[in-house]
């Protein structure tokens, strides 16, 4: 099914002509476009719109590797945010060298840049590319900057060429009127294009204009919006491009609210972390990525996101040094499909056995043709493993593990075979001190104002908690 059209329904203008026109008819806004790849298609908006002189102090593309770097100075990989940035910083200080003394009283100015690698002649590339602005909020201001980075998914070249100029043209425009509404400049991106085109997985905004954007935010609405099905920041904050940071790595993965992290959730990422990496012998100490994944649905209340109860979430996940995901994967398959397009190495996700009993509920899967054993067919179709951590039953001091689950006597032989072939694997050293720690038991005792909650989380997590009243904390309660 067709994704619906993106367009702007609040009197700012929607389509690519009429952005790069109304940008052209501006008089205080003059700068430079510098294109690698994909040819010189967002320029060539402005170009055909009419007035580009009013706009365009220069047109670079710098195609070849040797003048690129005569130029940019050299690098690794052309298409690469660092090649972007260098393309961002140079062409924007010539600018502002070139042309301060002449008509800086009165000009902002601004680079735009990308580099891009679009389908190729032998079509087996990956097409995607950065894009960014930097540019001067009004006269004499210093320059603040947008980065983004987008998967293009038309089968054309020239049809991923025309996607992308529209996209710079959106970010150009974006970046000239809508500077003081980031969220809005964000959802502007795609007008006049569908998701099925373009997928941007990555947005940073920096520079003094920005400073009171958190790109964290940036990150949820891209999923929110749809523009992405998930997106990725590290613990210091910053935006993180998830084909890079998955590339080639053996993933671990635990899904979960984290409202807030308690000891029991560390404690199945370490537990899973040491099964991952013996059965899975190419696997060496330290090579694997353990993500913290945020489900967009377990985000939303009474229909709405609670921008500062998700500020909580990851102002705690911080404290833990995990890189977090938020996705858009309700279901374990299509968070796997998602990790499989950047990696060919062994994948786990842990989870509780609670959960594992949800994830062989057949009503989950009505939707599926093939039902429960599509789903598993999916799910297990690589090297990928479930790590099941132990649930204590409290009114029994039974444990149950991966071998005691009952998933139902018609799923029984399932259940056998998946366990016999290794694609379940029960954790067995989970530390049972922490097993009746629950997540809602401890945000119950913070709102509280009941201190036993402090021993239920990491020293660190409770410190954050404490110091930058997150989810609803008072000192005044204790």
């Amino acid at each position: 099914m067709s994704t619906p059209i993106h367009s702007v329904s609040d009197g700012h203008l929607a389509t690519a002509r009429e952005k790069a026109l109304k940008v052209n008819l501006n008089p205080m806004y003059y700068g430079t476009f510098a294109e690698i790849g994909a040819g010189q298609e967002v320029v060539r908006w402005f170009f055909q719109a009419g007035g580009a002189a009013g706009t365009i102090s220069k047109s670079i593309s710098a195609y070849d590797m040797k003048v690129s770097d005569a130029i940019y100075g050299s690098c690794k990989r052309y298409v690469a945010r660092d090649r972007l940035q260098a393309m961002l910083d140079y062409e924007q200080k010539l600018n502002i060298e070139r042309l301060q003394e002449q008509r800086g009283a009165t000009t902002a100015f601004f680079t735009f840049a990308d580099t891009v690698s679009a389908r190729s002649f032998r079509g087996n590339n990956e097409c995607h590319g950065w894009m960014g602005i930097k540019f001067q909020p009004r006269p004499g201001a210093p320059s603040s900057q947008i980065i983004v980075h987008v998967n293009m998914k038309d089968w054309e070249n020239a049809q991923q060429q025309e996607a992308l100029g529209i996209v710079g043209v959106n970010l150009i425009y974006g970046a000239c009127s809508l500077a003081d509404q980031p969220e809005r400049l964000l959802e502007s991106l795609l007008d006049g294009l569908s998701t099925d085109r373009i997928e941007i997985d990555l947005i940073e905004f920096s520079g003094p204009g920005f400073e009171q954007v958190d790109n964290r935010i940036m990150a949820l609405r891209l999923v929110q919006l749809g523009l992405s099905g998930a997106a990725m920041f590290g613990a210091d904050g910053h935006a993180l491009l998830p084909s890079e940071v998955l590339h080639k790595k053996p993933v671990l993965v635990e899904r979960g609210r984290f409202r807030p992290v308690t000891k029991v959730n560390v404690d199945v990422l370490r537990s899973a972390l040491n099964a991952f990496e013996k059965v899975s012998p190419d696997v060496q100490p330290g090579e694997t990525i353990a993500l913290m994944d945020i489900p967009m649905s377990s985000l939303y209340t009474d229909g709405e996101v609670d921008l500062a109860d998700f500020l909580s979430r990851a102002e705690v996940l911080a404290t833990t040094g995990h890189t977090v995901m938020i996705s858009d994967f309700g279901e374990y398959y299509r968070l796997a499909r998602y990790l499989w397009r950047y990696t060919n190495r062994p994948i786990g996700l842990a989870m509780g056995s609670p959960n594992l009993k949800i994830l062989f509920d057949e009503s989950n899967y009505t939707k599926l043709d093939g039902g429960i054993l599509e789903s598993f067919g999916r799910l297990f179709k690589g090297d990928l493993k479930l790590f099941i951590y132990p649930w204590l039953d409290t009114a029994t001091g039974r444990l149950v593990g991966a071998d005691e689950v009952d998933v139902g006597e018609s799923l029984h032989q399932l259940y056998g075979y998946l366990r016999s072939r290794g694609c379940i694997v029960p954790l067995v050293d989970a530390d049972r001190e922490l097993l009746t720690i629950y997540s809602p038991d401890v945000l119950q005792k913070i709102v509280s104002g009941d201190p036993a909650w402090e021993v239920m989380v990491p020293a660190a997590v409770a410190d954050a908690i404490k110091t930058r009243h997150l989810f609803g904390y008072s000192a005044s309660r204790k």
